[in-house]
């Protein structure tokens, strides 16, 4: 029996082999060999699953051979993202905790934070649970990539009770977090320094005029192109959330005093993480 003990970089993986039939300690899994790869020094969990066919006439070197090499490629990586700041693809960009405006530019942090974000917890007002409110994870966008109006772009169908809230009562708020962005690090979702916002007002359809529609259009196709190919039987209808109060908690000391218009007029482009 041939055992390899050693574990990887940051990782408690052992991988033991037989003549006959090779297993990962711990798991159990014969015929297929999972390796399975934590990165412990950033907030996102990066795996590499890769299945090797073993079958029981091969030879067992070769066997040791290929386990070896899928080790030292999982290695690699880890160096290559730990040398690169790399977290998470948002956007197609990679980002890291440099990207992240600082705590004393509350506008800077509020814009990022929508602009970087792609989903979120809309919650209405619900007529059929007697006024109760009522959350419902959507995706939104504010904008094509990199351009960002800070205005939240919706993709609803009455199907669904959020649309059907809003045609009854408008009053809505988005919470995001920052923590799908991947630069909280390990600290908890509620920890202050892991920023969140909520953006609360009146959710209308964005039909005001053919370029307010073509607006929405682009923004949420461009972030979301399967939305493109949802059932045009469902009668899927854009919608905006007209912002009328910011509620943004980004650092220790409470919520950061944050009007609409200094959230509008933010410039996306101050990213400096200014501690």
């Amino acid at each position: 029996m041939i055992r390899y003990t050693q574990p990887l970089i940051g990782s408690a993986l052992a991988v033991e082999t037989t003549p006959t039939r090779p297993r990962c300690r711990g798991y159990n899994l014969p015929v297929n060999f999972l390796v399975y790869k934590y990165l412990d020094s950033g907030p996102v969990l990066y795996k590499l699953v890769s299945f090797i066919s073993v079958h029981e006439d091969q030879d067992q070197n070769q066997r040791v051979m290929k386990i070896t090499a899928l080790v030292h490629l999982v290695s690699v990586i880890y160096v290559v993202s730990v040398l690169l700041g790399m977290h998470e693809a948002v956007h197609g960009r990679l980002l890291s905790a440099k990207d992240k405006p600082s705590p004393k530019n509350a506008a800077a942090t509020a814009r990022w934070l929508v602009s970087q974000n792609s989903w979120g917890v809309l919650n209405t007002i619900s007529g059929e649970l007697g006024g109760a409110p009522f959350g419902n994870v959507v995706s939104f966008s504010d904008g094509e990539p990199g351009k960002g109006s800070g205005i939240p772009y919706f993709y609803l169908t009455t199907l669904d009770p959020t649309a059907r809230n809003a045609g009854k009562d408008q009053r809505a708020s988005l919470t995001i977090s920052e923590h799908p962005i991947g630069t909280c690090g390990k600290v908890d979702r509620e920890n202050p320094t892991c920023a969140k916002i909520t953006l609360t007002g009146k959710l209308r359809y964005a039909n005001g005029s053919p370029k307010e529609k073509e607006i929405a259009k682009k923004a949420l196709f461009s972030k979301h192109p399967e939305m493109k190919y949802w059932p045009k039987g469902h009668n899927f209808q854009f919608f905006k959330l007209d912002i009328e109060n910011i509620f943004l908690i980004d650092w220790f000391g409470g919520p950061k005093p944050l009007t609409v218009d200094q959230y509008l007029q933010a410039k996306l482009t101050e990213h400096a993480f200014n501690l």
